[in-house]
């Protein structure tokens, strides 16, 4: 019964603290550090908001800061907190700007960088021959335009002109042109279309199409990460066909996603070593350097022994911070409570290096929201899921969170949960607890709790319920 008392006391002071404030996203917690990192990280993500007068349009830095400008991975990564942060018209124009620059000239790559002037950075672009380019990119920013759809239901994300002609180039001509096919990975050609006066020491010539987002080894031929977001391209184009009615071309792409996959298990992971390998070189040898973190990112592990073994490797080792900032989200979908903590807390520390770097701040705002609060979206079926992953004893609560086109408030604690609909047509929630649970209160009432498990080995029980606007209902678990 004290939990509860506590979690209604942070919610009435949660409301009365908000009166007077602007209707953007706001986190309270009893774990007072927690709720500084968040602070902290909201602060610096929107200190990142570009000028929507800029010749670009609405916009947000995720690039160095210096270049006032954002790049296709940042971008994907950083999108889902820019969301919920109430930069959704940001997202809306970037997206865009990436999905109409792809080019038969450019080998059906888009701009890396676009900076406020709305041209191509400098930094990264010289002509369509000279210019840096990560292949994963075209994949990565196809997943993410359809995360959003799922959180907005914003249709335009997947068949809007532009969006639809970049997802279907991305998955056939893109493929085709840097020979990326399942049967070619490991013997095509170091630079598939590198032109007559290709030099290698010209970063420009060498990095255009590269074959990883490690960028380290000088012969890499092919990184496990690109792969991994290969895998997921082809599930993601495949969903997105389910949704336009699609069934049969989408069985073939689940399929094509499916061979992906299986490369990675059966030619990438180490016996000797316990772990996967990360790239291919042009000598044709397996090695290591960054690429795990993308394994979980573009969630293509189904063997549950391997990915909890990634998983412990990655929490062994130092990392940069563009890999630390997905690691929060990343952990929260296996269940890692006291390491996601760690992990924010790390992010938004003032002595942390580089935490100004722009994918930080957006990391440990989406680690809150998707990592400890566990809220997910699926706009196919206008459901909001809910799923605390946080420590026992903390009570989380969040307000002004734009989900599928209407406002909702979330608080929860390991064995309570309430969601208050802000909106004036109704929402499904999924509320769920972790581990087996008969029976699910909802609103006083007993409900028979359904069963699942989540990545292959978290026990859930879950209730679906109705929210009507401008209603709140509260759940419990005994």
């Amino acid at each position: 019964m004290i939990r509860f008392i506590a979690a209604a006391s942070l919610w009435l002071g949660f409301q009365s603290g908000c009166m007077a404030q602007s209707e953007t996203l706001k986190f309270r917690s009893t774990d007072a550090a927690l709720q500084t990192a968040f602070d902290r990280a909201k602060e610096m993500a929107l200190s990142h908001k570009g000028n929507p007068a800029d010749p670009v349009g609405d916009w947000y830095e995720a690039a160095l800061p210096s270049r006032f400008a954002f790049c296709m991975r940042d971008v994907a990564h950083q999108s889902m907190a820019a969301e919920m942060l109430g930069l959704g018209k940001a997202n809306a124009n970037m997206f865009s700007h990436f999905a109409k620059n792809i080019s038969d000239g450019k080998d059906w790559c888009s701009y890396w960088e676009i900076n406020k002037q709305g041209k191509p950075a400098p930094e990264d672009y010289r002509n369509d021959d000279e210019f840096w380019y990560n292949l994963n990119a075209n994949f990565d920013v196809l997943h993410a335009a359809w995360k959003l759809y799922l959180w907005t239901g914003d249709k335009r994300y997947i068949n809007g002109p532009e969006f639809a002609s970049f997802h279907r180039k991305s998955v056939r001509e893109y493929v085709e042109r840097w020979v990326l096919q399942p049967d070619s990975l490991l013997s095509r050609p170091l630079h598939p279309n590198a032109h007559a006066a290709y030099n290698d020491d010209d970063s420009f010539h060498r990095c255009r199409g590269l074959a990883s987002y490690s960028e380290g080894v000088h012969d890499l031929k092919m990184g496990v990460d690109l792969i991994a977001a290969l895998s997921r391209g082809m599930q993601t184009y495949a969903d997105m066909l389910r949704v336009e009615g699609k069934t049969s071309e989408a069985t073939a792409f689940d399929k094509k996603a499916d061979q992906y996959r299986q490369h990675i298990e059966n030619k990438w992971w180490s016996e000797k070593e316990d772990k996967y390998f990360t790239y291919y070189s042009s000598k044709g040898a397996f090695g290591y350097t960054e690429g795990e973190t993308f394994l979980l990112w573009f969630d293509v592990l189904k063997d549950t022994t391997r990915t909890r073994k990634t998983i412990d490797q990655i929490l062994a080792r130092d990392w940069n911070m563009e890999n630390q900032s997905y690691f929060p989200y990343v952990l929260g979908q296996y269940g890692y409570p006291e390491q996601i903590r760690k992990q924010i807390l790390h992010l938004t520390d003032p002595a942390t290096k580089r935490r100004e770097y722009p994918e930080v701040s957006y990391g440990a705002v989406q680690g809150v929201v998707q990592g400890i609060m566990g809220i997910e979206a699926d706009a196919r079926v206008n459901r909001v899921t809910t799923l605390f992953n946080g420590r026992a004893g903390d009570t989380h609560a969040l307000e002004n969170l734009p989900v599928l086109q209407r406002s909702i408030s979330v608080t929860e604690s390991a064995k309570m949960a309430s969601l208050r609909n802000a909106g004036t047509s109704a929402v499904q929630w999924r509320v769920s607890f972790a581990g087996k649970h008969p029976f699910i209160i909802v609103n006083g009432k007993r409900q028979k709790a359904s069963q699942a498990v989540v990545k292959g080995s978290r026990a859930v029980s879950f209730a679906d319920v109705q929210v009507a606007g401008r209603q709140e209902v509260s759940a419990r678990v005994e």
